[in-house]
């Protein structure tokens, strides 16, 4: 079996997820149905079992939806549940397009779309999203988005609840309620940025599971000798792409590609039950397959932990 599907328990929520987890962005805002149904049906016949997705990723759940009819018996049935090689699916709720409501209503109805769309009766794993949208008092309100999830969770319309954000101070707010089981972090757990670490304990610490999402920063540590313009959707600084110029390095003097690094790094952390990527292709589902099964050496931590950035140019715990 390829590294990539090596399955850890995510926290105390019970569920198995792969150390390579599919996300969905790119192939429901990237892709037609048919380049969208291609994709998918590769990843579930290569083992690519647990798929992230988003009430807002474009057209994703629909496609996703269809492709599980397509794939039949070997999707979960209608509870989108991993067993038996059957592929689960966790997804996030969303305001309304354009106008920012994200109320408790709101969040009840983007479940129902999620439903709809993925051909589902139940979710096992629902995120709040980018819960900086919003206030954190009015996120926890007795007519907001949490307690809407809350009662899903008791009605038995979804079984788990998470919070997938950016701001590191902001989402161990959430993790302090008690409410949630799962986190989902993104570029902040990178060989260029370790800002999750504070988020990292308190998850251990509660039982809460984590999922570390965007490990290649948008693209510039997935690159072997291309130029280094950006990295966590804005331009990078000088100190950022001297970093990313020592790290390639390493990898060359290791005989390694910088993806195979940058995936291991958030992968290699107990904390972490997996690690979400982007694909919008055959040859990407190829290619980080190849980077999870590459065999990296134990010694060569200490040179990518020596090119880390200070942690000024770090996100933070209230960067974006």
């Amino acid at each position: 079996m390829s590294a990539a599907f090596t399955e850890h328990v995510l926290g105390a929520t019970g569920l198995r997820v792969p150390a390579v987890v599919l996300g969905t962005s790119g192939i429901g805002r990237r892709l037609d149905a048919a380049g969208a149904t291609t994709v998918l049906h590769a990843a579930a016949a290569s083992g690519w079992s647990t798929w992230d997705t988003s009430n807002e990723y474009g057209e994703a759940e629909a496609f996703i939806g269809s492709a599980l009819a397509g794939l039949g018996a070997t999707a979960g049935g209608t509870a989108g549940v991993a067993e038996d090689g059957a592929v689960q699916v966790f997804t996030k709720v969303d305001p309304v397009p354009g106008t920012g409501d994200f109320s408790g209503a709101r969040v009840r109805a983007s479940v129902a779309e999620s439903l709809d769309r993925l051909g589902l009766d139940r979710l096992p794993l629902v995120h709040f999203h980018d819960p900086e949208r919003m206030a954190f008092a009015d996120a926890m309100a007795p007519d907001g988005p949490v307690r809407a999830l809350l009662g899903l969770r008791d009605a038995g319309v979804i079984d788990h609840l998470g919070v997938a954000g950016g701001p590191i101070g902001l989402l161990r707010q959430y993790v302090a309620t008690g409410e949630f089981e799962a986190v989902v972090t993104h570029n902040r757990l990178t060989l260029l940025d370790r800002s999750a670490e504070t988020l990292l304990d308190d998850c251990a610490d509660r039982g809460v599971g984590v999922l570390n999402a965007a490990p290649f920063g948008g693209g510039a540590l997935a690159d072997d000798d291309g130029p280094v313009r950006s990295y966590h959707y804005r331009d990078v600084d000088p100190v950022q792409r001297d970093a990313v110029l020592r790290i390639r390095a390493v990898a060359r003097a290791a005989g390694l590609p910088v993806g195979a690094l940058a995936l291991r790094a958030g992968n290699r952390d107990p904390r972490v039950a997996g690690t979400i990527v982007g694909v919008s292709s055959v040859a990407q589902l190829t290619q980080v397959t190849a980077w999870a099964d590459a065999d990296v050496p134990d010694d060569i931590w200490p040179e990518l932990d020596a090119a880390l950035p200070d942690r000024a140019h770090w996100a933070g715990e209230l960067g974006r």
